[in-house]
């Protein structure tokens, strides 16, 4: 079943205008029914719910392209997709050890009252 652009907006709580951005950017590509409308599929769906949760792990917005890229292209670009993932969360992994670290050094100092002499 294909989704008019204003449904499908609404059912990934995206604006159209961000749509068509993504489409521009080549992040989505959807179908075009007879008139030559964008329509949108379940597949679609899950790629945009994929893309927001890639942006939300703060993976740069150049990786997300490629990313795409990379998938529109088919299963032969799975150890290349993989690869992005793999380093997004080795990023993550170091940010994390660095927060851990900042929480640390707030634990120290306020078990020790704030005492910085």
């Amino acid at each position: 079943m294909g989704y008019p652009i204003g449904k499908f907006s609404k059912m990934v709580s995206l604006s159209i205008d961000t749509l068509r951005y993504y489409e521009k950017e080549r992040l989505i590509i959807p179908a075009r029914d007879q008139n030559n409308r964008r329509t949108y599929s379940e597949a679609d769906q899950r790629w945009i719910a994929f893309i927001k949760r890639l942006k939300a792990t703060g993976m740069p917005i150049k990786e997300i392209k490629t990313y795409a890229r990379l998938r529109y292209q088919g299963n032969s670009t799975i150890d290349e997709r993989l690869q992005l993932l793999f380093t997004q969360k080795n990023r993550l992994t170091a940010q994390r050890q660095e927060i851990d670290a900042h929480i640390a050094f707030l634990d120290l100092n306020l078990h020790f009252k704030c005492n910085t002499n």
